[in-house]
């Protein structure tokens, strides 16, 4: 065997090994086994919101388990066929055993990483928000852009996509949105994305003049029903209003929108769905995920002082940087990760950014265990 393709056989196997710790292999057929008698509890779904939960969480230790399975036979064989190649001289099959191994390292990796969001809520749906920031209508219009990205890299990933509520810019674009993702660790790899998000152009708005805009993302995980967020009544303002949204989209003609004020936090969440009720529960649902996040925020205090860079996640911290004048270049200042193909980040992708965050993150976290134990 050639030694860059021995190279790649070890990395397989470094990350099969991780996927094996984090997976908890050993026990592994077990919880499964339970999570199978658990399902076939005819008094399952008397409880929608637990069932959902035992449902997802069983898919994902099957998926985990079927990966780690194919991918650890898939690189027997392709060892055994290099082998037999190498025996009978026949060097056709040797390089397409040694192509596909190579191909296993990147799709390895990749399941690696995807294991990494084991966080509390790293598998829940999320609330994304997106705020004009300074600019004018430029900032507007860069917010519009950037919820279309976001939108674009969901949609990539077969997720679900609700537009909760949106307001139009003054002459273009969109001063705030707030968006619902449901899809499988929507909030773990959405976390990473929170903070301020800067743009440098020419104006296309006739000025001809290079224009910097800032638009912040805001990231919450959708909190189940089975983490007790408490909400005091005495400290949040409910309110209806009626709403409006860009294009003559997501009108309501009576005051059907809710906007709920938490006084103690100052943070305001809002819905414009057609039903109040359905809005109420939208929003007070979105007000117990930005307390959660505040709190998850505090137990995350250690981890995020370890990192040097100033664009650590979180409001009004600059993160990104997007350039198209008067060269192309998208780069993250946590990570140093960049790339020139702007146009393919503005459609969505995203990952590349997401996965290096989320290693940077899981390094800053190992670091701080570290440190604890001595």
């Amino acid at each position: 065997m050639r030694a860059e393709t021995q190279n790649h056989v070890e990395k397989i196997e470094k990350s099969l090994d991780l996927l094996a710790q984090r997976m908890d292999w050993g026990t592994a057929q077990h919880r499964l086994e339970e999570f199978n008698a658990r399902v076939e509890d005819p008094n399952l779904w008397d409880d929608p919101a637990a069932a959902q939960k035992l449902m997802r969480e069983r898919q994902q230790l099957v998926d985990a388990m079927e990966t780690y399975t194919a991918m650890k036979q898939d690189l027997a064989d392709q060892i055994e066929l290099i082998e037999l190649g190498e025996m009978e001289d026949d060097q056709e099959v040797v390089s397409e055993a040694e192509a596909a191994i190579a191909a296993l390292v990147d799709k390895a990796a990749k399941k690696e990483l995807e294991a990494l969001l084991n966080g509390e809520t790293d598998g829940n749906d999320a609330f994304l928000e997106i705020k004009a920031g300074a600019g004018g209508t430029e900032a507007c219009d860069w917010a519009q852009m950037l919820a279309r990205m976001y939108v674009r890299w969901a949609e990539k990933r077969g997720f679900e996509v609700d537009l909760q509520e949106e307001q139009a810019g003054a002459e273009a674009g969109i001063k705030s949105a707030t968006y619902q993702i449901k899809g499988p660790n929507a909030y773990g790899w959405l976390k990473s994305e929170s903070g301020t998000h800067r743009l440098v152009r020419i104006s296309p708005f006739g000025k001809g003049t290079r224009e910097t805009s800032f638009a912040a993302v805001g990231a919450y995980p959708v909190i189940d029903d089975n983490i007790e967020i408490e909400v005091n009544p005495a400290d949040i303002r409910i309110d209806t209003f009626r709403s409006s949204g860009a294009g003559g989209q997501h009108v309501n003609t009576t005051d059907s929108a809710v906007r709920i004020t938490h006084a103690p936090t100052g943070i305001v969440v809002t819905s414009s769905e057609k039903s109040q009720h359905q809005n109420r529960d939208i929003a007070m649902k979105a007000l117990k995920s930005r307390l959660y996040q505040l709190e998850l925020d505090k137990r995350n205090a250690e981890v995020n002082a370890l990192h040097e860079a100033k664009g650590d996640a979180g409001w009004g911290n600059q993160i990104r940087s997007y350039v198209l004048q008067p060269y192309q270049m998208v780069k993250d200042l946590r990570t140093n990760y960049e790339t020139a193909d702007t146009s393919g980040v503005l459609d969505g992708d995203l990952d590349p950014f997401m996965a290096a965050t989320l290693a940077m993150n899981v390094a800053g976290k190992s670091r701080a265990d570290a440190q604890a134990e001595d």
